[in-house]
């Protein structure tokens, strides 16, 4: 590495430090320092953040670490907007790398850049201020230190993880990454490309449910709220310096050394075969012999391929050994809770939580509901507090020598030893101290109610509703039908891989053939899904009423058990994006099925909108929610987040913000405001990818820093809007009708949006010879609108979808 010469300890805008010039940013303590460095036998060149006098070289966050730079040229200075700017070539014109901001954009006083002595670099509005511009702390790369989160922040869709090295010489991202995952309570999980590697588990009140207990010398934290959940920790020993690191193996190392000593120690958290995710399969419990892996089948429950298990194939797990003899209310006189000590808390991300419930209350809970198949405390300071109950199965549980969690997992009471068997007296003298709260969840579970509590990041776990729902549907429409599971499953061959046609936030869909020969596509619920019983009703409430041929045409719906299920039309062609997106694909799209595709999309919400029974806002339209039939012809599907409209309301506002980045208008992502003409929004930016095949998202330019409607919007300001049109239908093409749906689409992406028109005048546009009219700037045109000039209002508002999965957070609405 070339060590520098020239220390600043606040770069000021304008201010540049040079690889070739010696330059770097040390902190005022003089512990960390900003340069430039080549790891290992890597000839590039990296700007990155490491420890001062520690030896080996100790990095600890990389900021180009996809674009390495070929030469000693390269260039850091901080612009006026308080945006870092990584240049490089001999005039330092191409941007390599930037950063943005997450704060307020425009009350700008004296931007500057420092390095903390935590190695947080950060960027600052003037000298005074503690509020930081943007910090390299949301964006770690392979490390974790002190004062850094772990976790979500839902105002701004900002998550934060490590993630490994590909190499000791590649900085660039490697196949592992540690997280922390939503789903049900959540976890700290090491992934392995998009596999579980290692479960560290859920936060009990102290420490995470996989250590040992509290680390000593360092204070940890879990926060959990409608803005963020995240997990931290402080270091208490102001002499000792100790950071978490992701190895390129996926190892997690401790680094440490005192402060003074260039001596930098390594203790490599060496994992045993125990801590392999799911070890032992389902509902069993890894414990090591010394270095040995044992596995044994929890209470109740035999391995489900006997033959296996005894030459130590324990991946398939066990099953329940006679069944469940469950039946809703009178669990709690058949089944009772065998008692594990010194155990790492089972995969919580199909579980249930409470804080308010205490264990007694949490049991009787557990026995009332057939899919409860065990429960346990949720924090486990003083005592115990709170309830953790899991469903179905259980994973990755292990047994510890000396320490661990008490879990109580149900089982039939003769499978019980009299010590263990939960007392059926007992039950109903803690039932009368039971809180109303919990009196009316459990009368909601018996009566098959669905059972969710309405707390961001709680999963609904359990989806046994009241069929007079679906039966009161069929009193308004008699097209409904209801199908039952045994149909279902002998059409998708028992829900088979083969037949499975693709997965969305709703949960898997499969492919299936009734006995008539009729194709029909099953959308099964998945227990893990972001979105549930309120989706699920919408859906039918809404497309059961609806009759369109540029709508998908619901057949029918299941609800069955914990299964719940909606039945289409089978689209032999799946969705648009599978054409528009795909370089081979995109082939047999020519420009008279997109042109067909744009007026057909366009003629479907203005049937929503307008020639419907009701009004209708599909708030979640895009290229995967178009499906296409034998003919290419488009159907708009997934209601799941549509919203009516009554009499001649025209907008409305929620606090819940639901649908997909790239898609969504700058109304409804700032303020919360949707209507009309945030579908409108949408349906802009899909005709600009149809006729470019590019995603809105996917598509950037590095040199103007924009997505796909920033770069449209330049092509047209400099009259080249034909260059937009994918690369495939240049040969053949209408120019008319080419320029016409792009100055369309613009119109449709305004930034306000009363200048947008509506879909009745988008038809004639498309279809008539008029002049139409100048289209004005449109929202959200570059990469940086989306993720930071709204942040500042969306503080209000709970956000979080990825570009092709609909998130919705978990709240009333």
């Amino acid at each position: 590495m070339t060590r520098t010469s020239t220390s600043l300890h606040t770069l000021a805008v304008n201010q540049t430090i040079r690889d070739g010039g010696g330059e770097s940013l040390v902190s005022v303590g003089g512990i960390t320092e900003l340069g430039f460095f080549s790891p290992g036998s890597s000839k590039g060149r990296y700007l990155g953040v490491w420890y001062r006098n520690v030896t080996p070289l100790t990095v600890i966050w990389v900021a180009n670490r996809e674009t390495p730079l070929q030469n000693h040229s390269g260039v850091l200075k901080l612009n006026a907007n308080g945006i870092f700017q990584l240049l490089n070539g001999p005039a330092n014109s191409a941007i390599i790398w930037s950063s943005n901001t997450t704060s307020k954009a425009g009350n700008l006083n004296n931007p500057i850049a420092q390095l903390l002595d935590s190695g947080n670099l950060v960027v600052k509005n003037g000298q005074q201020t503690d509020e930081f511009l943007w910090q390299s702390f949301d964006y770690p790369s392979d490390t974790l230190m002190s004062g850094m989160k772990l976790g979500w922040n839902f105002e701004i869709g900002l998550e934060r993880f490590t993630s490994s090295w590909k190499s000791d010489d590649d900085p660039a991202e490697g196949e592992y990454a540690m997280k922390l995952d939503l789903r049900g309570y959540p976890q700290i999980i090491t992934f392995k490309g998009s596999d579980i590697d290692i479960r560290a588990g859920p936060w009990l009140g102290e420490f995470i449910a996989g250590s040992q207990g509290p680390t000593p010398g360092a204070t940890q934290r879990f926060v959990f709220n409608e803005k963020e959940v995240y997990y931290e920790y402080e270091s208490n020993e102001s002499s000792t310096i100790a950071l978490n690191k992701l190895a390129p193996s996926g190892a997690e190392q401790i680094l440490y050394w005192s402060v003074g000593s260039s001596k930098r120690q390594v203790y490599s958290n060496g994992k045993d075969e125990c801590e392999d995710y799911a070890y032992c399969g389902k509902n069993s419990i890894c414990t090591m012999d010394g270095n040995i892996p044992t596995c044994a089948c929890l209470k109740g429950y035999v391995p489900k391929i006997p033959q296996q298990w005894k030459l130590s194939h324990w991946e398939d797990g066990c099953i329940p050994r006679n069944g469940s003899n469950c039946k809703n209310s009178t669990t709690y006189k058949t089944e009772g809770f065998f008692k594990y000590t010194h155990m790492k808390y089972p995969d919580t991300s199909s579980s249930w939580f409470d804080k308010s419930t205490n264990l007694e209350e949490c049991k009787a809970l557990c026995l009332r509901n057939c899919s409860c198949v065990a429960c346990a405390n949720l924090d486990t300071r003083n005592g115990g507090t709170g309830c953790l109950l899991w469903f179905n199965y259980l994973v990755d549980v292990r047994e510890f020598s000396k320490w661990g969690q008490d879990l109580y997992v149900k089982a039939p009471l003769s499978e019980l030893d009299q010590v263990a068997v939960y007392n059926h007296g007992n039950i109903k003298k803690k039932i009368v101290g039971i809180t109303v709260v919990v009196i009316i969840i459990i009368g909601l579970i018996t009566c098959g109610s669905i059972w969710m509590i309405k707390k961001p990041g709680a999963a609904r776990n359990t989806f046994n509703f009241n069929k007079r729902y679906v039966r009161n549907l069929r009193k308004e429409d008699d097209d409904l039908t209801t199908f039952d599971f045994s149909v279902l499953a002998y059409a998708t061959n028992n829900f088979s891989s083969s037949n499975k046609l693709g997965e969305g936030g709703f949960g898997p869909v499969y492919k299936g053939m009734l006995i008539d020969g009729q194709e029909i596509a099953v959308k099964r619920l998945s227990k893990r899904s972001g979105q549930g019983l309120e989706e699920f009703k919408n859906e039918v409430a809404l497309i059961a009423k609806l009759q369109h041929r540029n709508l998908i045409k619901l057949l029918g719906c299941c609800i069955q058990g914990e299964e719940t299920m909606l039945i289409y039309e089978y689209m032999p062609n799946k969705s648009l994006d599978y054409f528009v997106f795909d370089d081979t694909k995109t082939m047999s799209l020519d420009w008279l099925r997109r042109f067909n595709i744009i007026g057909s999309i366009a003629r479907g919400l203005l049937y929503l909108h307008q020639d419907s029974r009701v009004r209708i806002i599909h708030r979640d339209l895009k290229t995967s929610n178009i499906l296409l039939d034998v003919n290419l012809e488009p159907k708009i599907s997934d209601f799941g987040l549509a919203r009516i409209f009554l009499g001649d309301q025209i907008e409305a506002n929620t606090n819940r913000v639901a649908g997909t980045y790239g898609y969504i208008s700058p109304e409804y992502a700032v303020h919360g405001d949707f209507s009309v003409k945030s579908d409108v929004f949408s349906y802009g930016v899909i005709v600009l990818e149809i006729v470019s095949g590019k995603r809105n998202r996917g598509f950037s330019n590095l040199e103007q820093c924009n997505n796909l409607l920033g770069y449209a919007w330049r092509l047209w300001t400099e009259e080249r809007a034909l260059e937009l049109l994918d690369e495939v239908l240049r040969e053949q093409y209408t120019a008319f009708e080419v320029i016409r749906s792009i100055q369309v689409g613009l119109l449709c992406v305004q930034q306000r949006p009363e200048d947008r028109p509506d879909m009745s005048s988008v038809v004639l546009m498309l279809n008539g010879q008029q002049l139409l009219p100048e289209p004005k700037v449109p929202g959200f045109y570059t990469e940086k609108d989306l993720t930071t000039e709204s942040d500042s209002s969306l503080a209000t508002h709970k956000f979080c979808s990825s570009n092709e999965i609909s998130i919705t957070q978990l709240d009333a609405r």
